[in-house]
């Protein structure tokens, strides 16, 4: 196994080279099937993973500690009320203490800079279990899912539709690295940073992707190969439901907003989902919906980079 990321941290899809990003889809692919055998790969035996929580979590907590346990390894839940986190302790004292007793943090927290000083401070790997501006494990099972699915990601087109937000940017930056063209599509005011699409720009140049924002949703999804969206409401922004679900009319993924994609098209959702609001039912629940192998690919991604940065 290449061990050029061991003990690097994973705070963004970005940080990545794009030799990196594909090192990590092909491990996962092992692992996939590896595991499918039932064949054991105790890579991480012994190592410990410690999981920071100040958000609330189904997949992300369940596929990291699982994800730990098939490696070899142990993982400890760590609740943000239970530790002295910004409380009575400094996040630079808490990463530096943590890192005497861990093998490596993953952390799933509300302002990214705080990721970004637990990797500071500490001197162990820390892994972005999802921040307030980007999300970039659920982005990595993302892409890996559509190269399950339509083969070699190079060229292909996914339009995003909804709220610019965390998963919005991981998915541009990601969507770079493999190659692929990104569209984003929403109202003013909800579109993403523009300082994350001219960062994901960049690196598209260079790998032949492109990234596009805008806010005609038909244009977006018109010969898209994969058509994504995501709640309007994140966690955190629940008092605003009611005024967005005014401003995102006309956002929702439907069956006539799909007939302008490929025939073949994958509908994306990184979950949980709000039917009838971003996402119609006969869509979800339809033949060409594959979020739960977007969730099962949680796992196999997520063991690929914790024994890459761990191992």
């Amino acid at each position: 196994m290449a061990t050029n990321m061991k003990s690097k941290s994973f705070l963004s899809e970005m940080d990545l080279t794009v030799e990196e990003f594909f090192q990590i889809l092909e491990l996962a692919k092992q692992l996939k099937v590896e595991q499918l055998i039932g064949k054991a790969h105790p890579l991480l035996a012994g190592k410990v993973l410690g999981m920071l929580f100040q958000k609330a979590s189904t997949r992300t907590r369940v596929s990291f500690e699982v994800g730990m346990i098939q490696l070899g390894g142990s993982a400890i839940f760590l609740s943000a009320g239970d530790l002295q986190l910004k409380r009575g302790e400094t996040i630079a004292d808490t990463a530096q203490t943590l890192s005497r007793y861990l093998d490596g943090l993953m952390a799933r927290v509300f302002a990214h800079q705080d990721i970004v000083d637990l990797a500071t401070y500490g001197t162990i790997p820390v892994i972005n279990g999802l921040t307030d501006l980007n999300h970039p494990c659920q982005a990595m099972a993302d892409y890996f899912t559509i190269g399950e699915k339509l083969g070699a990601l190079l060229g292909r087109k996914l339009a995003y539709i909804g709220d610019g937000n965390n998963m919005a940017h991981s998915l541009m930056g990601a969507g770079a690295l493999a190659g692929m063209h990104v569209v984003i599509a929403g109202p003013k005011g909800y579109q993403p940073r523009p300082e994350i699409a001219e960062q994901a720009g960049a690196i598209a140049k260079r790998t032949g992707a492109s990234i596009t924002v805008t806010t005609d949703p038909s244009e977006a999804v018109t010969g898209a190969d994969v058509v994504y969206t995501d709640v309007w409401a994140s966690m955190g922004q629940e008092e605003e439901h009611a005024k967005r679900l005014k401003d995102f009319k006309g956002y929702q993924v439907d069956s006539k907003l799909c007939s302008l994609a490929k025939e073949d098209f994958l509908f994306m959702h990184c979950l949980p989902a709000h039917r009838g609001e971003e996402v119609a039912p006969e869509i979800i629940d339809g033949p060409h919906s594959v979020v739960f192998d977007q969730a099962e690919n949680r796992l196999h991604v997520q063991k690929a980079i914790l024994a890459l940065l761990m191992a």
